[in-house]
């Protein structure tokens, strides 16, 4: 499972993007209690204070939901939050069902912060920042949807949406890049969800890009964005 541990970042956004969105930057004064900012981990090189630094402060067109989230990966709200909406989505693929658990995947421990920003026009992106070594970012970067996933239902209580998942060749962005595309349908409603990693010196950034609108295009240009800004901050 190792091969395809950031497929279900990418699938599930397509349902739980704007709650997730939602929890990490729309927590007003009431932010939650963060770990201790801990020494960085041998080999990774940033806290989680330095990464919340070297996250974009505006994009173009967009507004900050809210102020930016840092600490220990599993300390995050926003990771809590997804973690227990995670455990409400049914997949009609059981073969596809262990790779919908990210968690697993990542260190808790591992330093990380966050920031959401939403547009006029329904359109949700969250940046995220992780201080990690490079056989861990370069094991992200190869990581393929599984075979037979391509195509999936979900249920969350009675609702059920459809997902079609489109996964470009690796990318060139920052140090290298993989871009995930998913295209969801639920009743009436038609919305898309763009998802880019890409590593850079001991970091891991990721865009994910939710509404209506979402494109490829904007997607990477704002991951470009994001990883200018944390190079010139993680020095």
């Amino acid at each position: 499972m190792a091969q395809h541990r950031l497929f279900p970042v990418a699938v599930l956004a397509a349902t739980l993007a704007a709650a997730l969105a939602s929890c990490a930057g729309d927590e007003g004064d009431a932010r939650p209690v963060r770990a201790t900012d801990r020494a960085a981990p041998v080999g990774t090189g940033y806290t989680s204070d330095q990464l919340e630094q070297a996250l974009l402060f505006e994009i173009s067109g967009y507004q900050r939901a809210g102020e930016p989230d840092s600490g220990e990966y599993g300390s995050l709200k926003a990771i809590q939050n997804f973690d227990q909406l995670q455990d409400q989505v049914v997949l009609d693929k059981p073969r596809c069902a262990k790779a919908a658990r990210p968690g697993a995947e990542i260190d808790r421990s591992t330093p990380t912060a966050i920031a959401t920003f939403t547009r006029g026009n329904g359109l949700t992106a969250t940046e995220t920042l992780m201080a990690v070594g490079a056989a861990t970012a370069d094991k992200h970067i190869r990581a393929r949807v599984p075979e037979g996933c391509l195509t999936f239902r979900t249920r969350v209580g009675s609702q059920w949406s459809e997902h079609r998942v489109v996964e470009t060749p690796p990318g060139t962005l920052g140090e290298g890049s993989r871009t995930v595309g998913v295209t969801t349908t639920s009743g009436a409603s038609h919305t898309k969800t763009w998802y880019v990693v890409l590593r850079g010196r001991h970091f891991l950034a990721t865009i994910s890009l939710h509404g209506p609108g979402a494109t490829r295009a904007e997607a990477e240009l704002l991951a470009t964005q994001a990883y200018d800004q944390a190079r010139r901050i993680l020095r």
